[in-house]
């Protein structure tokens, strides 16, 4: 008989690579849970002017507070956001435009950032002038949050752009400066339900759902008996946990359940008789 020659170096290789992969699915599973909805929406305080006409290019967060302006910043907008030109006077009286409607890491986020080109312009009385526009704010304007974003919910971000202060007359010249002055105000406008199963059914799935209004928000249970109902508004609800009829086991409701937006509420385990 042949005998086979064990390698300890060969052994170690395939251990390190079992170990990676098995990294990497954890890492997968563990994302999935670990990001939140954040939308950018843009409005204005209004001036005296035509049209005040800026151009939006990008933006961007920040997770940490650190003062270096040159690291750190990450792009939250995709492959369907089309940099360009908005007039903020048209965006008065409850009208915003939406910049950004991204998932991203949850956690802690320190900083916003809104990224100027160059096509800046004021209409007054008919006359069109270029806005003077710093170099600094069109690498960015740099926006203070401090915000922590918990897994599964949504929270919308308004940049309040005061016009009546964000345009500066240079002196007697006839040209003005852009100088912007932004407000920025964040609300969460959505929860998370979640809880687990335990004992876990094997070999069967559990439909876990909760109706908000005339939809029903719905997931699964994941192996380990876990489960996680995102984006769930404000409000008292009932949650349905419904097993695969295969399993012979009868669905169960948890009552007045109570979700407040931006924080996530437990049920805690749940066991099926």
């Amino acid at each position: 008989m042949k005998k086979i020659k064990f390698c300890p170096q060969l052994f170690f290789v395939i251990v390190l690579l079992a170990s990676f992969f098995t990294a990497c699915n954890n890492n997968d599973n563990d994302d999935s849970s670990q990001t939140s909805r954040m939308t950018v929406r843009m409005v204005d305080a209004p001036g005296d002017y035509d049209e005040v006409n800026i151009d939006v290019q990008d933006i961007m967060i920040k997770y940490s507070d650190d003062t270096n302006d040159s690291e750190g910043w990450v792009s939250i907008v995709d492959d369907d956001f089309t940099p360009g030109v908005y007039n903020l006077l048209d965006l008065t009286g409850g009208v915003n435009v939406l910049l950004a409607d991204e998932l991203v890491p949850s956690g802690y986020l320190g900083q916003i950032r809104l990224v100027l080109g160059e096509n800046n312009t004021l209409v007054k009385d008919d006359a069109v002038m270029d806005l003077n526009t710093p170099s600094a704010m069109q690498s960015g304007l740099k926006l203070m949050v401090n915000q922590t974003l918990q897994p599964g919910a949504t929270y919308e971000f308004i940049l309040d752009f005061d016009v009546a202060k964000s345009i500066v007359s240079a002196g007697g010249s006839g040209m003005y400066n852009l100088k912007p002055v932004i407000h920025v105000s964040a609300t969460a406008t959505s929860g998370v339900i979640k809880g687990a199963i335990n004992p876990v059914l094997e070999g069967y799935q559990v439909e876990v759902s909760v109706p908000v209004g005339d939809a029903v928000i719905t997931t699964f249970a994941g192996e380990t008996g876990l489960f996680q109902l995102n984006g769930v508004p404000a409000g008292t609800y009932t949650v349905t946990l419904t097993p695969d009829v295969a399993s012979g086991k009868t669905p169960i409701t948890i009552t007045d359940v109570v979700v407040e937006n931006g924080e996530i509420t437990d049920v805690g385990s749940v066991s099926f008789e």
